[in-house]
């Protein structure tokens, strides 16, 4: 799972601490009690989530990243194919630079500093837009997830759930025992009603990862 996934969820979301239940003290009697045993501290329950795998593996989040991706395909496209007419122009330049005029040699340079400067802005604004959609199918999802997770960790007695996606996690190491992501993500699906995609019959299962940008960034001249 990228880390820089993270970017889009919001910090409330990404330190999950329930609130222990509080007891309430009852008035002292006229007359001074007989001292009572010390009652036994509560067993504190922990448990770990990774928030970022459970949003892109939900039903809901596999659906809609996926059609995100499809829906960027044409402009995917269009990058690549600007991209290869830069590479294309370059290697005409390198390969005839030497036998061109002053004039020729200049235009050609021109053409070419000119379809990068516009891939480059292409894919700037194919890039944020993208970003931006992917961020709000995150956020969405994650709104809905933290519901999930109180009620969940309330149901089962957990006291503390910590979000370890993160890089700023604090939790180095934990037991796979008390790691309840693959149980919230069944909790998701089962609130969600979504059901699971379905699998290409010819190709194997993937694990859910962050869907990609449309394009690499062109390097800036």
């Amino acid at each position: 799972m990228n880390r820089n996934f993270a970017r889009f969820i919001p910090a409330t979301a990404l330190a999950l601490i329930l609130s222990v239940p509080a007891f309430s003290q009852a008035a002292a009697p006229a007359a001074s009690p007989a001292p009572a045993a010390s009652a036994a501290p509560a067993a504190t329950k922990v448990g770990i989530v990774n928030l970022q795998a459970a949003i892109v593996n939900t039903n809901e989040g596999q659906r809609d990243f996926e059609a995100l991706q499809k829906k960027f395909d044409p402009k995917r496209s269009e990058l690549e194919n600007l991209k290869k007419e830069v590479d294309d122009l370059q290697k005409k330049f390198n390969t005839q630079a030497d036998k061109l005029n002053d004039e020729a040699r200049a235009d050609l340079l021109k053409q070419i500093d000119a379809k990068k400067k516009t891939l480059q802005r292409s894919y700037e604004d194919s890039n944020a837009d993208f970003q931006a959609q992917q961020d709000e199918i995150a956020n969405r999802i994650v709104q809905k997830l933290v519901e999930v997770v109180d009620k969940f960790s309330k149901d089962n007695g957990y006291t503390v759930v910590l979000d370890v996606s993160g890089q700023a996690s604090p939790v180095l190491w934990a037991a796979s025992s008390v790691n309840i992501t693959k149980d919230l993500v069944d909790a998701y699906n089962a609130q969600s009603g979504v059901a699971a995609p379905a699998k290409p019959a010819t190709a194997p299962a993937k694990p859910a990862a962050k869907p990609a940008a449309p394009a690499a960034a062109p390097k800036k001249q």
